[in-house]
């Protein structure tokens, strides 16, 4: 039986598939290369964030506990504040700093809870990390997402140093990249708060 995150995958279709270069130049806040990164470093990274989530997945817990393990892993990890800015799009450009405090710390909440609760769908399976490989200026480590009762599929984690140390600011499973997704779904919420800012952050903060 196909799950939710069958569905996310298939949501936009064979034809939405994007290279991992063209996933990279889409987003405009990209963080700057710091040039010191190399491939074993962004894989070290993710076999990190992959073990801390294989322990999640195994442990079999509640929801609440599995949301709360995703966050600090997420916080660890991940890239917060280039990802936020990069799904909230031109706005994040006129934003104050304080604005822009407070929406990322929204999104990170909102962010962690969403995910968290798609991967409690990995309970029972695991990931698979297998190769990293230089991708314009940052580094695209590939990964196998292996489940029960259905075929594995593979999940990219993109990572760049820009931010002082190496962190992942992207995802892309099977072709579908979920910053591309998620600032799809940020922009309709902004849009429909009249391009409030401080609207959607208090919106976020009601969903994470």
């Amino acid at each position: 039986m196909p799950n939710k995150l069958a569905n996310l995958r298939l949501r936009l279709g064979r034809r939405a598939f994007l290279s991992t270069a063209a996933a990279g130049a889409a987003l405009p806040f990209l963080p700057r290369p710091a040039h010191a990164l190399n491939a074993s470093q962004a894989q070290a990274l993710v076999e990190a964030a992959v073990a801390d989530v294989n322990r999640v997945i195994a442990s079999g817990g509640s929801e609440a506990s599995i949301l709360r393990d995703m966050e600090r892993i997420l916080s660890t990890y991940a890239d917060v504040p280039t990802i936020a800015r990069s799904v909230l799009g031109p706005v994040a450009r006129t934003a104050s700093n304080a604005q822009m405090r407070a929406f990322t710390e929204a999104f990170q909440d909102y962010f962690s809870a969403k995910y968290g609760r798609r991967f409690r769908e990995f309970i029972g399976g695991s990931i698979t990390v297998n190769s990293a490989r230089p991708v314009r200026s940052f580094f695209e480590v590939i990964t196998t997402v292996n489940m029960r009762n259905e075929a594995p599929f593979e999940l990219r984690w993109l990572v760049s140093d820009g931010s002082g140390r190496p962190l992942f600011f992207n995802l892309i499973i099977e072709g579908v990249n979920l910053m591309i997704s998620e600032r799809t779904e940020i922009g309709a919420m902004l849009e429909a708060r009249g391009g409030n800012i401080d609207a959607l952050t208090q919106h976020l903060r009601t969903l994470g």
